[in-house]
């Protein structure tokens, strides 16, 4: 394949994920008819035609879940689905969690809809037992592709678009679900990898290690703790545990040096076929296997078409160019599934194959270690190093020294090991389970290692969201760096890389409030920065999941702002929605000051109650408390109304939060503050309820704009149609996290204010759910 005719096919499939909305489908014929016209005429243009192909290819494929998306009028609406169990069940403490492929759709009429698809269905109670391929009617309710969207957060989003939903949900009442046939159906393989990990969680009942051998031999990863994956993360080494490249290769390579040895002392099979020819065979049937057992997950797709590319070319005995190659399994990954650009694991993988080949591929093998091994270790972990921080926000820098000694101990014996005692362990004798208890052991001594290396302070590095040209300087610095030693000018790869260390965020400037209210689902959470402090209101909810949304939102976004300790926390009260991600913040980013409405039931060390009057001022922005009293709180006041309410003024520029206090308070803060005071920025007082955000305190305070932060579709129906209809009559322009993603803006000194702006709208891309208005 002509490396720019492969390129172009590869930019033209990029081309359309970085489109905000997906073109109708003339643009891309008429895209591709042109471009074939231009290569018929001038030849020279044939790449444009493959780019044209790439985006027409990439369009086709996304158009089944972006041309007819789930229906907004049914989110969370009373619906009966009738399909097969499509995954191994993920049974955690407190939920089960499957993919379901939609066969039928009811609504609660009994109208049958038109709505089919794959679905992933959570289910927290009176849950059955449900095995792989089973078909079940259950009633639930679903909602469309739709996740919190912050700055610098986890994108769920794209990740359930690129695993094929069509829509979230839960079942509904205790008799959600009815069994209609326990047969695989087509799901025979899934069934036969869910009977396996049972089998392995049975061997290993009580072992810490269950989760991590289920991973390593079926590419099942939902027993593994989230602790575990921090290990792997900040050690650079959790390419040892997703089954990828690495894994198939080593079964695959295995396989080959075994077959060749093998096929090779029989004469009469070697005059068949040359030995290594059919060593390739049984190769490539080895990857496929494990492929299989694995369940054929994106990644051991990836590595599959890679590992075909290089065994028929041996097979076939034709000679590829390195890069030839890798431009043609790059190029047969994107016709097998073109969303695969939207995983990093295809760019971290591919990037990992372009580093090495770069850097070791004109050089001569040498004999010692450090050049076989060492040098190859190095080129991965500097030449990922700009991608890890741009995917994940921090990269181990320990990752090239960890993988040195982890690579080669998993290689030879950790992974034969754990294969050979798994198939051991289905023998019906008593005593072959012993033999993966033992390498269980083993395996948990090795995650000790890693545990105490994660810990260190030293081991991995954050970094703060940094413009596009310094990612394109830092990528340009370590292809310079990697570059054969002849290259003159190597040395400017230092210099090239220094902006991704080097360059900060801006901050604001003296007197200037940067506001954002993050988007955490039914909670609430809020970052202010000033030039001289920080201060948080709030962190989100956490579930007895294990979902932390302090941890795992309002951290990160800190992090992407440069921001690595809180000079205030303020937690408004007690209640989950807005204290239970407090404690996971914290574990991450410390605060020197914690305040809240109620320290005794927040249990938080350290925690200071808040109390009307208290005031600071950081460079010119004055803070102030407005609520609760401490006669108030001396006399038992708790719940919502203990809220603390917070006054932000800059100039003439005034945003309120009031927590959760209910409409009697807001009308004697009114009453009490006087007809001179108003804010420009209200955010809503609990979450939009009909309780809040009243209309004496909206005729005293006068906002010109009012905020909300609630969960899509929630439960609970807010904001209230009560609260929209104030805000309406009075021409007060709204925004809600539900529906814009994180919201930010600024205001100034000299009495200017930059609009606030939701995040859903600067960031999105074709996947990005954008719920309609209520009216």
């Amino acid at each position: 394949m002509r490396f720019d005719v492969g390129l172009g096919f590869v930019l033209g499939v990029i081309g359309l994920y970085r489109l905000s909305e997906l073109p109708p489908w003339w643009a891309v014929v008429l895209g591709l008819s042109a471009s074939a016209v231009l290569a018929w005429v001038w030849p020279r243009t044939r790449w444009m035609l493959f780019l044209c192909l790439g985006f027409g290819w990439a369009w086709f494929h996304a158009c089944p879940l972006l041309c007819a998306p789930f229906p907004e009028g049914l989110a969370r609406a009373p619906l009966v689905v009738e399909g097969r169990v499509a995954s191994i069940p993920g049974v955690e403490a407190h939920r089960t969690r499957f993919l379901l492929d939609v066969e039928r759709t009811w609504d609660a009429r009994g109208a049958e809809l038109d709505l089919s698809g794959r679905v992933r269905i959570s289910c927290y109670r009176d849950c059955p037992t449900l095995s792989a391929g089973e078909r079940w009617r259950i009633d639930v309710r679903l909602k469309p592709r739709h996740g919190s969207l912050n700055p610098g957060g986890f994108d769920y989003e794209r990740w359930l678009f690129e695993q094929g939903l069509v829509a979230t949900g839960y079942p509904r009442g205790r008799d959600a679900f009815a069994r209609l046939d326990t047969g695989p159906g087509g799901y025979w393989l899934t069934r036969l990898r869910q009977r396996l990990a049972e089998h392995l969680a049975r061997v290993l009942d009580g072992s810490p290690q269950r989760g991590l051998i289920q991973a390593l031999t079926l590419g099942e990863r939902s027993a593994l703790e989230r602790e575990t994956w921090e290990t792997f993360s900040r050690t650079g080494t959790s390419h040892l545990v997703a089954i990828s490249g690495l894994h198939v290769g080593l079964v695959a390579g295995g396989v080959f040096w075994l077959a060749r040895r093998l096929w090779a002392r029989s004469t009469r099979l070697t005059l068949l076929l040359a030995a290594p020819r059919a060593a390739a065979v049984f190769s490539l049937l080895a990857g496929f296997g494990y492929a299989a057992l694995a369940g054929f997950a994106i990644s051991t797709q990836r590595a599959l078409i890679m590992l075909a590319v290089v065994l028929g070319a041996l097979f076939w005995q034709r000679t590829l160019r390195p890069y030839q190659a890798l431009m043609l399994a790059l190029v047969g990954v994107l016709v097998w599934d073109p969303g695969a650009v939207l995983s990093y694991g295809f760019w971290l993988s591919f990037g990992a194959v372009a580093f090495l080949l770069l850097h070791l591929g004109q050089r001569l093998p040498g004999r010692d270690l450090w050049t076989r091994w060492g040098r190859a270790q190095w080129a991965v972990g500097l030449g990922l190093l700009p991608l890890l921080f741009l995917f994940f926000g921090q990269a181990s820098l320990i990752a090239p020294l960890v993988n040195l000694v982890a690579v080669p101990l998993f290689s030879a014996p950790i992974l034969p090991l754990v294969l050979i005692a798994s198939l051991l362990s289905l023998v019906p004798v008593t005593g072959f389970a012993v033999p993966l208890r033992l390498v269980a052991d083993g395996l948990g001594w090795c995650l000790n290692g890693l545990d105490w290396l994660a810990a260190q302070p030293w081991s991995a590095v954050h970094l703060p969201a940094q413009p596009l040209w310094a990612w394109g300087s830092a990528l340009l610095g370590t292809v310079l760096l990697l570059a054969p030693r002849g290259l003159p000018g190597r040395w400017l790869g230092w210099i090239l890389m220094l902006p991704l260390v080097a360059a900060r965020p801006a901050t604001p400037g003296w007197g200037e409030v940067w506001f954002s209210l993050l988007d955490v689902g039914q909670g609430q959470a809020a970052v202010v920065e000033t030039q001289d402090g920080i201060l948080v209101y709030d962190a989100g909810p956490a579930y007895p999941g294990g979902f932390d949304t302090g941890a795992m939102m309002v951290a990160p976004f800190l992090r992407s702002r440069g921001i690595e300790r809180i000079d205030r926390l303020v937690v408004s009260h007690a209640d989950r929605d807005h204290a239970g991600g407090a404690a996971g913040l914290l574990a991450l980013v410390p605060a020197d000051d914690i305040l809240t409405g109620e320290p005794a039931r927040l249990k938080l060390a350290g925690a200071q109650p808040c109390l009307a009057g208290e005031t600071w001022v950081w460079s010119g922005v004055a803070f102030r408390l407005l609520h609760p009293k401490p006669a108030e709180l001396a006399a038992g006041l708790k719940g919502n109304e203990a809220s603390c309410v917070l006054e932000i003024r800059t100039a003439d520029q005034a945003i309120l939060l009031t927590g959760d206090v209910g409409a009697r308070t807001e009308e004697r803060l009114a009453e009490h503050l006087g007809a001179d005071w108003r804010v420009t920025v209200l955010i809503a007082g609990h979450h939009g309820s009909a309780t809040s955000t009243s209309a004496r305190l909206l005729d005293a305070a006068r906002p010109e704009w009012v905020l909300f932060s609630s969960g899509y579709a929630n439960q609970f129906g807010f904001p209230a149609r009560a609260v929209r209809e104030r805000l309406a009559a009075r021409g007060i322009p709204t925004l809600n996290t539900a529906l814009d993603g994180a919201i930010r803006f600024r205001l100034g000194p000299n009495g200017w204010i930059e609009a606030p702006q939701g995040w859903r709208t600067h960031a999105g891309r074709l996947w990005t759910h954008r719920p309609a208005r209520p009216p």
